[in-house]
């Protein structure tokens, strides 16, 4: 039976070989012992008589939370859940239903988006799988189904639901997409949409503005907000690129430029609704 401390260090290992940045820090984890302790930011390996002890506030700030959540996401793959109603042992995850006795499940809060939403964990994801996702989940946790079952199912329906609405939202829109990422990536939700946009690109969005206040037809505004899409379709591949390698802070950077030409594409389609 493995330890706690020893299952941490396990989900760490299997975390890192999904980290090009963190290269390094799994080959080590793969030469030390199996004999190893967990402790309040440090790991302490213990081989032959030796010890081998790492900080790990002596790692990169973001480092260290993209460690800490990728530990989360693999511990909960890793341990057993048993269903609330029949105790039988439940194997996927995020579980939503017993495959048992098919009782609604508690909703995990730690669990990727991307996981309950069953798509691959990519900036450039397709959004209308994301959809028929969406409608196919909310079909079977509807609270609505669950008006005439105990008030205990009624309960975990309420909550699946609202954590797959949410899950729904942060992912079909590029700009929330991406700061999750960001986020799950060890960089701070927050810090994602801080423009720092040189004067190129201000005076670039400031004509796209002005031309669009100008026009006077519905094919003017079309042409420019069909430019908006070809902007934001190739910022996409950017970003993808970006995180798959993670470079997070020409991501961030990226990410700001979605947020303005996001927001003229949302102009162009009032326009649009002006015009008709």
């Amino acid at each position: 039976m493995l330890s706690l401390n020893n299952l941490g260090i396990i989900c760490i290992s299997q975390a890192l070989q999904h980290s090009p940045k963190l290269l390094a820090i799994r080959q080590w984890l793969s030469k030390a012992s199996s004999r190893a302790t967990l402790c309040n930011n440090s790991i302490t390996f213990s081989s032959k008589g030796t010890r081998r002890h790492t900080d790990f506030r002596l790692l990169n700030e973001s480092t260290v939370k993209h460690v800490s959540s990728l530990q989360t996401t693999f511990c909960t793959a890793s341990v057993k859940l048993h269903c609330w109603n029949c105790s039988q042992s439940i194997e996927q995850t995020p579980a939503f239903f017993c495959l048992s006795c098919n009782f609604v499940q508690p909703s995990d809060e730690r669990a990727s988006y991307f996981l309950i939403m069953e798509c691959d964990q990519t900036f450039a994801l397709d959004t209308q799988r994301l959809q028929k996702t969406y409608l196919k989940l909310q079909r079977s946790l509807h609270p609505d189904n669950f008006s005439q079952k105990t008030m205990k199912e009624q309960e975990y329906s309420e909550y699946q639901s609202a954590l797959v609405n949410k899950a729904y939202r942060t992912l079909l829109k590029p700009l929330s997409r991406g700061l999750y990422m960001l986020e799950l990536n060890g960089m701070g939700i927050e810090e994602g949409a801080d423009a720092g946009a040189d004067p190129l690109f201000l005076m670039e969005l400031m004509e796209i503005n002005q031309a669009l206040d100008e026009a006077r037809s519905k094919e003017e505004s079309a042409k420019i907000g069909a430019s908006m899409k070809e902007k934001l379709k190739d910022l996409t591949e950017q970003i993808d690129a970006s995180l798959h390698k993670g470079e997070l802070q020409d991501a961030k950077a990226l990410l700001a430029q979605v947020k303005y030409f996001a927001n003229i594409e949302e102009k162009v389609k009032e326009k649009l609704s002006e015009l008709m």
